[in-house]
């Protein structure tokens, strides 16, 4: 199993320091939101072994992490499956080949997934 984004890089044959997009034109609010995609696909990729989902075939499956907020916060809920539609939460870059895989992202990768999800909290406004 896939641990860390330079496990994957590695897996994949990438540089980790090469890799991710440069966006200093993307307001600061939605950076995270940015790079934490681009660690996904490469996370994702690298634990689907090669295993590239077919939309066209109803009986393959295909796995994707739940997530759920609310008063404790941003928490991995479980896996769900699909076979002939992507999901708004997920997309095909981000779904898997098994529910295991799906489990492990969505509980291993959380902070990434909640960057890419969660809209940071407002700054506070220092009081008069």
């Amino acid at each position: 199993m896939i641990r860390s984004f330079p496990e994957a890089c590695k897996k994949l044959k990438l540089n980790p320091a090469k890799v991710l997009p440069r966006i200093t034109g993307m307001p600061k609010r939605h950076q995270a939101a940015i790079i934490a995609q681009a660690k996904l696909i490469i996370i994702a990729e690298a634990m689907n072994d090669g295993w590239k989902p077919d939309w066209n075939n109803s009986d393959e499956w295909k796995y994707y992490p739940w997530f759920w907020m609310n008063e404790p916060g941003f928490r991995f809920v479980g896996s769900y499956c699909t076979y002939s539609f992507a999901h708004a939460g997920s997309g095909s870059r981000l779904c898997f080949r098994t529910r295991e895989l799906s489990d492990h992202a969505g509980k291993k990768f959380l902070s990434l997934w909640r960057d890419l999800m969660v809209l940071p909290a407002p700054a506070k406004r220092k009081k008069k």
